[in-house]
């Protein structure tokens, strides 16, 4: 796009005009500038401030009929950009992105160059499609060059046990875990070694892709990595099984565990910065049958919203939940597997009741957000600080909100209800597969039926699923899909045209569709180079009850979680299904997402 004929320019400045970046007043006085300085006119506008990159490059890829793609955001797998060296890419400013149809997507800036495309798709030896990308899109996907060479630095070592000596040699000069610096990337953590940068350089890969989760994995003749993005793993890479010793033992020092110990599992944790973002690292390691098993779990502050309506509470759910906030004592209990939001709905309900005129002490292992006006404790095991010798303290410095990060032994639970007994706001987390679930738990512990019927007084249960993207396409749900429609919610949808507005407000929706439709509208997110999923980010799925009388004599009776959870939903509670299912309709995640969650009797 180099030289335009007046034509396309003339399309574009309309194209310009039509998004309403700049009117035509503004683009006479900005030709005006042009011819005087006798730049071009592009440049002007650029400079001026009237549109970004992005804009621009949208507007001219209109004006010529071809396909555009921001990657401005975009995080691209190590294994496509392996596909065109980084020197040539650099070159042409040309950047393989994704496959289509057997193709290869390439970004690039000057997208109709057809001899600078031949030349690539000789080069790659692959048919291309290409697409219409911003210098900026372009310098971005370019940095992630540095990540995607860590299988080829290694693979090119060929001994890694001198480089595992060599790390251990250097663990008795530097054994406290390396943090780095401000403007600092992640790739220089520790020296120069090649175990030091495929380290780096898949905790960074994993950072920019927005990962949860890291797991290493010995296998027999491999070690497979794997991250778990939106909640999904996916491997993005396989490196030879002479690497696995040098990269726990490195992992091992920067988490300061012991590098002799391979018998019994540790767990520890180190801090790295990424763009000026602080991110914790927690380290869990596992003896398993091909060696040592790692886990790290990647907590990022920055991108995780804290409050309710965000995380997708709505409706009477939200209503319930805040209702139980306003109580002076008791317990609040949330319940659901690792990794489904449980610490992030407590800290956001700390943030809903903080205030200068009430003490909240928490309990928590690890501290996953650090909350101003919130006195935390870290759980230390090795000291002899656990839940339960932490909680007897906590009630000695005259608090009125109590949080423990977790229930997980009878000692735990019996002094969280004592607190909640004595006037104390109590928030605690169980592992259960529903929120009826988490009262029969509390007596499988030894509690007390009477105590739990009379401490407890709301119950949340969770999962969460992977959000749509912005970008979405309608679609009409198929016959298999209407019929799972009307048998979750038919309950719950509008009758007729008179109980929409109500049954939507009560909900916590603009809108929903009516019972009795043969076909329903749902959503799913267009797929493109930068995103082939068509989700990002994630939100909760809920059931929120309280525990009310007729509950109360159930648990009394010692009723199994069925029988309480159909109780609550007779009482206006909605399920995590359904809840899943009205998300769905809403455009806000799919049937298949929901259904991946959150079980049939859910």
């Amino acid at each position: 796009m180099n030289i335009l004929s007046p034509a396309t320019q003339a399309k574009t400045e309309d194209l310009l005009i039509e998004q309403g970046l700049v009117d035509k007043d503004e683009l006479k006085l900005i030709k005006s500038q042009a011819k005087a300085k006798n730049e071009p006119f592009f440049s002007v506008l650029l400079q001026g401030g009237h549109v970004n990159d992005e804009q621009l490059t949208k507007a001219l890829a209109l004006a010529n009929n071809i396909p555009y793609v921001n990657l401005s955001k975009a995080n691209i797998d190590p294994k496509v950009l392996g596909m065109l060296d980084k020197d040539v890419a650099e070159h042409y400013m040309a950047v393989p992105i994704g496959e289509m149809h057997r193709k290869l997507v390439l970004g690039m800036l000057d997208a109709d160059n057809v001899q600078a495309v031949d030349f690539l798709s000789n080069k790659i030896g692959r048919s291309l499609k290409v697409y219409a990308a911003s210098e900026s899109g372009i310098k971005h996907v370019l940095t992630q060059y540095d990540t995607s060479s860590i299988s080829d630095i290694l693979t090119k070592t060929t001994d890694f046990s001198e480089l595992e000596t060599s790390d251990n040699e250097n663990q008795k000069e530097a054994p406290k875990p390396t943090k780095l610096q401000p403007n600092q990337k992640v790739q220089t953590i520790v020296q120069d070694s090649p175990i030091a940068k495929a380290l780096s350089g898949i905790m960074d890969y994993a950072a920019r892709s927005r990962a949860s989760d890291i797991h290493i994995e010995p296998l027999e003749n491999e070690l497979k990595i794997r991250v778990r993005i939106d909640g999904v793993l996916r491997e993005i890479m396989k490196l030879p099984k002479s690497a696995e010793p040098a990269l726990v033992s490195r992992i091992k020092i920067l988490s300061n565990l012991k590098i002799d110990e391979h018998r019994i599992p540790q767990d520890g944790q180190f801090t790295i910065s990424l763009e000026n973002n602080p991110i914790d690292i927690r380290v869990a390691i596992s003896p398993v049958v091909w060696g040592e098993q790692v886990v790290m779990r990647l907590l990022d502050k920055t991108g995780t919203s804290l409050k309710l309506e965000d995380m997708g509470y709505g409706g009477r759910t939200l209503n319930l939940l805040r209702k139980s906030l306003e109580l002076p004592h008791g317990m609040i209990l949330t319940s659901g597997p690792t990794g489904s939001g449980k610490s992030t709905s407590m800290y956001a309900m700390l943030g809903e009741i903080k205030n200068d005129s009430v003490n909240i002490v928490t309990l928590e292992d690890p501290v996953e957000y650090k909350m101003d006006g919130v006195n935390q404790i870290q759980v230390n095991p090795d000291v002899g600080l656990t839940f339960a010798t932490g909680l007897r303290s906590i009630l000695r410095q005259d608090p009125d909100i109590v949080m423990v990060g977790e229930i997980r032994d009878k000692e735990t639970a019996s002094l969280a209800v004592q607190a909640a007994l004595t006037g104390h706001l109590v928030f605690a987390t169980l592992h259960t597969n529903s929120a009826a679930g988490i009262l029969p738990r509390l007596l499988d512990m030894g509690i007390e039926p009477f105590l739990i019927a009379s401490t407890v007084h709301t119950v949340i249960g969770q999962r969460l699923v992977r959000r749509l993207i912005d970008d979405q396409e309608p679609y009409q749900s198929s016959a298999a899909e209407t019929e799972d429609i009307h048998k979750v919610l038919g309950s719950l949808l509008p009758k007729s045209e008179d109980e929409v507005k109500k049954v939507a407000l009560d909900m916590g929706y603009d809108t929903l569709p009516l019972a009795a439709q043969n076909a329903y509208t749902l959503y799913k997110g267009k797929q493109s180079p930068e995103n082939p999923t068509g989700y990002k980010g994630r939100v909760g799925l809920y059931e929120v009850f309280e525990v009310t009388e007729p509950i109360q004599d159930l648990i009394l009776k010692h009723a199994p979680s069925s029988a309480i959870q159909k109780v609550a939903l007779g009482q206006g509670m909605v399920s995590m299904r359904q809840d899943g299912y009205l998300k769905a309709l809403a455009g806000r995640t799919t049937l298949l997402e929901v259904n991946r969650v959150a079980s049939a009797d859910s």
